[in-house]
């Protein structure tokens, strides 16, 4: 079916219509001019003529147009609509002959409305039969009859060959704005999905930096709580000193807290450099610090991984390793590498059949940080001989001093 293409929501003949109207106007206006500007027949017939012609006009604007507007167009109302056209057309072409100078505006519409099959018959109709109306009608000498009829196949090989190209350029047309639609489709579902994968890789990021810090803190706590409640009958000094450090792990989630909210460093390394926070950090969980390689400044992305790292193997340490191994830190500065390590002499697993946790953000957790920064994250362990987590990370090269 022909019809108006639709681009963008909008049919791309409808932005156009203006110059449709324009050139259907200025073909009824000249076929007016010649009809009544013509030498023969007389001024009677002539006027019959353009009385023919003056209906056409009203009626391609009340029915044809809206026809023409519509994707696709009423088939019945369509084939009405031109058998009326024609009613008034045929009768004018065939007493004047200047007429048929209108079928520049009727056969477009023939293939705009019609068929492929209709459009081809109605415009062989439309070139052909005022031709042999008129020659039948008048009986004109034999030049003047083939020199119309060769104009009318002429005229009839032309309107075929535009209208065909129309359709086709119609048809391509529709093609490309079903592609387009489909296009703006997919790329509507690609930015869901987007925006979906984004939304889960938030809150993953977001459930690792709690099961990194507060989860991990209010563990420490409680642990603490335990700890102060066996000390309070038989050492109070030592539950004084664990009560101080509950002060200090709370204060210290309440940091974490609003540095989660607002987006920023974690709270150790606020302000402070990575030795420090570990060095902070290694007090709070009773375990020794060894820094080596020439401490300097790093981008953010290394320090916190790396911070995070030694968080999670601490909390492991304490919660599998025993409570009287020993826990010790490393950190090691190179030339384009960072390297922290945490080990303790505790029991021990089996790395090959651990269990993720209920959340999955433990080891996978350390392993997902390393990687994100382009990092490797190693586990050592065997039951009866401790814990080595080692995590290295890239750093931007150390700068020569001259």
């Amino acid at each position: 079916m022909s019809g108006p293409a639709m681009t963008g929501g909008a049919y791309t003949w409808d932005r156009s219509f203006r110059l449709w109207d324009s050139y259907f106007a200025l073909i009824w206006l000249a076929t007016l001019v010649f009809v009544l500007g013509a030498g023969t027949p007389g001024w009677p017939v002539r006027a019959a003529a353009a009385g023919l012609l003056v209906p056409l006009v009203p009626l391609f604007v009340w029915v044809g147009r809206p026809l023409l507007r519509q994707d696709p167009p009423d088939a019945r109302r369509a084939l009405g609509y031109l058998l009326a056209a024609m009613a008034l057309f045929l009768p004018s072409a065939v007493l004047v002959g200047e007429t048929r100078l209108m079928t520049f505006a009727l056969v477009p519409q023939c293939f705009m409305t019609l068929r492929m099959r209709w459009a081809l018959a109605a415009v062989a109709f439309v070139n052909l039969a005022p031709v042999l109306g008129w020659a039948l009608l008048w009986w004109p000498d034999d030049e003047t009859v083939f020199f119309n009829g060769m104009f009318a196949v002429v005229t009839l090989g032309f309107s075929v060959a535009v209208g065909t190209w129309v359709i086709r350029i119609i048809e391509q047309s529709q093609e490309r704005a079903e592609l387009i639609a489909e296009l703006d489709e997919s790329r509507h579902e690609v930015s869901r999905l987007s925006a979906a994968h984004g939304a889960l890789a938030e809150r993953e990021r977001m459930a690792r930096e709690i099961h990194d810090t507060l989860a991990q803190g209010f563990t420490s706590l409680l642990m603490l709580v335990q700890a102060v409640e066996a000390e309070l009958d038989h050492d109070v000094a030592q539950a004084r000193r664990h009560l101080a450090l509950m002060d200090e792990t709370a204060r210290l989630n309440l940091a974490e807290a609003r540095a989660l909210v607002a987006g920023g460093a974690p709270a150790d390394l606020e302000g402070a450099s990575l030795p420090d926070a570990l060095r902070r950090l290694a007090a709070r969980h009773e375990a020794t610090l060894d820094v080596t390689g020439p401490v300097r400044p790093l981008p953010a992305g290394p320090e916190v991984v790396a911070l995070r790292a030694c968080q999670e193997a601490l909390a492991n340490a304490r919660k599998h390793a025993g409570a009287s191994s020993a826990v010790g830190i490393t950190l090691a500065y190179a030339d384009d590498t960072l390297t922290v390590a945490v080990r303790d002499d505790g029991r021990g697993f089996e790395p090959a059949s651990a269990v993720v946790g209920a959340g999955g953000y433990g080891l996978a957790g350390l392993r997902a940080r390393a990687t994100e920064v382009g990092g490797t994250a190693l586990i050592r362990s065997a039951p009866g001989d401790g814990t080595t987590v080692t995590v290295r990370l890239p750093v931007p090269p150390a700068r020569s001093s001259s």
